[in-house]
């Protein structure tokens, strides 16, 4: 199995939407560094996995997405609470819409929140 990451960091703000949320639940700053990685047991016939040029181009559109925005009052966040768990899956499904490389197999999104916590999300492509 091959696997390439990429990298991006940025920040953005939120609060949480939980009964009894403490501090979180007021709006606050978080610097994130999320990785998407694209694992796939094939190369193509140029002996890539991804094209990383394309990786880095449709990360930083996605990340452009999220950068200095309330993830509250962004659309795909209506109704849920903005925890990292679902960040990290609705990034996913955003960076999909503008790259699924044809030898992947799967995707990983791993969100890290500050240098407190990183969260995962997995999918099939």
């Amino acid at each position: 199995m091959y696997a390439v990451s990429v990298s991006r960091s940025f920040v953005a703000q939120h609060f949480l939407t939980v009964p009894n949320p403490g501090p979180e639940g007021v709006l606050h700053s978080h610097h994130f560094t999320v990785t998407a990685t694209y694992r796939g047991p094939e190369l193509n016939e140029y002996g890539y996995l991804v094209d990383i040029d394309a990786v880095t181009e449709a990360l930083d559109a996605t990340v452009e997405t999220f950068g200095d925005e309330t993830l509250n009052d962004l659309p795909a966040f209506a109704g849920k609470n903005p925890s990292a768990e679902h960040f990290a899956r609705i990034f996913g499904e955003q960076l999909i819409e503008r790259l699924t490389p044809p030898a992947a197999t799967q995707l990983e999104i791993a969100i890290q929140e500050d240098d407190v916590a990183t969260v995962t999300h997995e999918r099939t492509l």
